[in-house]
């Protein structure tokens, strides 16, 4: 992998990490309700789900789902159900709090990490980024795990350190964005994104397999 390659694949990652999607809507909604330690352990639950997109993109899961049009409609609609029942829940919890879903007062950590895992295996963004374009930044004839470690390093830092910016101003604007008319306007913007999410998930085509 050259350096130039590597430069081009951060400045992927960059707006893929930077611009605000289901993770960061999770992860503010915990950081306003539980805190900035508790929205890192849902952080790590999403990095974790798309590290493992990642990798499975890197060992062809990508044609398998070419190849199986049952696997990759079963995956999409689990994914996208899971995203519209968040974004439902987000638009019609209650105006005087801000939470992407359930009673996140009694999350434990353990379940933190699952419905981070949750929403961050069935990102879009994630999905079609690791689907498509992930696979052109290998070189095919270099040593493929050195490759991808510097790839997953690359990605895993983005991803944490925008994640936990985004808990920490999230948690310092914690009594203002817990205002009745905005955490209302909040939730509803929140439940549209992950609507629109589910929406993309639900109408993505499976590719062609060779």
């Amino acid at each position: 992998m050259t350096l130039t390659t590597w430069l081009l694949y951060v400045a992927a990652v960059l707006v893929l990490t930077v611009t605000p999607g289901p993770s960061v809507l999770m992860c503010v909604s915990t950081a306003v309700n539980l805190g900035t330690r508790k929205a890192l352990i849902a952080s790590l639950g999403s990095t974790t789900a798309i590290v493992g997109i990642m990798a499975l993109s890197a060992l062809g899961l990508g044609t398998a789902l070419a190849a199986s049009e049952t696997l990759f409609s079963v995956l999409k609609w689990l994914g996208a159900g899971y995203l519209a029942y968040l974004g439902i829940t987000s638009l019609c919890s209650s105006a005087s709090e801000i939470a992407v879903s359930g009673s996140v007062e009694s999350s434990t950590n353990g379940r933190l990490f699952a419905q981070g895992f949750l929403v961050g295996a069935s990102n879009p963004k994630a999905l079609l980024f690791f689907g498509a374009l992930f696979p052109q930044f290998i070189v095919p004839s270099a040593p493929q795990a050195p490759q991808f470690l510097v790839l997953g390093v690359t990605f895993i830092f983005f991803e944490l350190s925008w994640l936990t910016l985004y808990a920490l101003s999230a948690s310092r604007a914690k009594q203002w964005l817990q205002q009745p008319r905005r955490a209302k306007q909040f939730n509803r913007a929140t439940g549209v994104v992950f609507l629109v999410a589910a929406g993309l998930l639900a109408s993505s085509k499976r590719a062609s397999a060779a």
